[in-house]
């Protein structure tokens, strides 16, 4: 079975956090959990069309929290910060 591109690209992740990185030139993805830094750098550049000079990739745990006297689990995720070339930029607003 083939992995197409934005298989590993789950969505963007945006928050306040995340905004305020982009000033950086630093975006942040949701991936799968069996990306890796090799696999999303190519798949970045191919798709957005910018240079890719670094990647981080963090584990989010999963959590139980009590919500109206109940446990829930609130699932995990992976998370990729994504470093571009200074110059470059991705527009998160618009349609791939």
């Amino acid at each position: 079975m083939k992995i197409h591109l934005f298989d590993k690209i789950i969505s963007p992740h945006i928050t306040e956090k995340s905004t305020n990185l982009s000033e950086q030139n630093k975006i942040i993805f949701k991936v799968p959990h069996k990306a890796n830094k090799k696999n999303l750098k190519k798949n970045i550049e191919k798709i957005f069309k910018v240079n890719v000079t670094k990647i981080n990739i963090i584990n989010k745990k999963s959590k139980i929290k009590l919500s109206r006297g109940r446990k829930i689990k609130v699932s995990g995720f992976k998370k990729a910060i994504v470093t571009i070339k200074k110059g470059q930029n991705i527009d998160l607003t618009t349609g791939i």
